[in-house]
């Protein structure tokens, strides 16, 4: 069974550190050979790790050190206190290097780990893909925006806004129901020439006015994303990506 990001990304230090057995030791390398995110993550951690091992200052303490502490320590009380505030400030220097430690590591997390955006995208790939071959492309077929707009509005908490791009080059085709960031969401389905063009659309009260912005093209797909009157859209089609842009700037400009 192949190993998920989020199990080699769990088990990534681990690995590195050369802490696991045999077998997870080959499925991570085996993830690792497939997944090019994954292995960037893998490599910043080596380029981290070597940084820390060649850089880091490491401080021994001078020759004699001790036998001056005792001597200068006055007697069994005054060394016993003074070992003890040596003791203290031992503890205090480990407890600011682990403190330290703790953030490095939890910076590398959210470094390493995938960000909302890149899980969000790979959610609306999913959601296109299986639509595409299972065949299940549209639930309400219609060139009619008056069609696909009510049919939509009577399954969802919302009224998705529906434009028809026929004279532009991308007809409306109908409409389906998907399941997206936690939350049931409409699909507009938009034709150019013989390519599908997914429209996903949810209400995001709080997200701000933002213009069409193209993501990297994943899986053979490329991927557009706005938000313009409290909604959130994201297309995505194996079209190319000029013309899913172009159907985005239109879009994002109808009234």
């Amino acid at each position: 069974m192949n190993m998920e990001c989020i199990e080699a990304r769990t088990a990534l230090h681990a690995y590195l550190d050369r802490e696991l057995d045999a077998v997870n030791a080959r499925q991570v390398e085996a993830h690792l050979a497939d997944c090019a995110q994954c292995r960037h993550g893998y490599e910043e951690q080596q380029r981290l790790k070597r940084a820390i091992r060649e850089q880091a200052d490491y401080y021994s303490a001078p020759a004699g050190w001790a036998e001056r502490l005792r001597a200068t320590a006055g007697g069994a009380r005054g060394r016993e206190k003074r070992v003890a505030g040596w003791r203290w400030q031992l503890l205090q220097l480990g407890t600011a290097m682990a403190l330290s430690a703790l953030v490095t590591w939890m910076v590398t997390l959210q470094l390493v780990g995938p960000s909302a955006t890149d899980r969000l995208a790979e959610e609306v790939i999913a959601g296109h893909a299986r639509a595409t071959l299972n065949g299940h492309v549209t639930e309400v077929a219609s060139s009619d925006q008056h069609t696909v707009k009510p049919w939509l509005s009577s399954k969802l908490d919302f009224s998705p806004p529906v434009t028809d791009l026929v004279t532009a080059g991308f007809p409306l085709v109908g409409g389906r129901l998907d399941y997206l960031d936690n939350r049931p969401v409409a699909v507009l389905v938009y034709h150019r020439r013989q390519h599908v063009i997914d429209l996903f659309v949810w209400p995001e009260p709080r997200a701000r006015e933002a213009e069409p912005t193209r993501l990297p093209s994943k899986q053979g797909y490329n991927m557009m994303h706005w938000s313009r009157g409290g909604m959130m859209f994201w297309a995505i089609s194996d079209v190319n990506p000029d013309d899913l842009k172009t159907f985005a700037q239109l879009y994002a400009s109808a009234k």
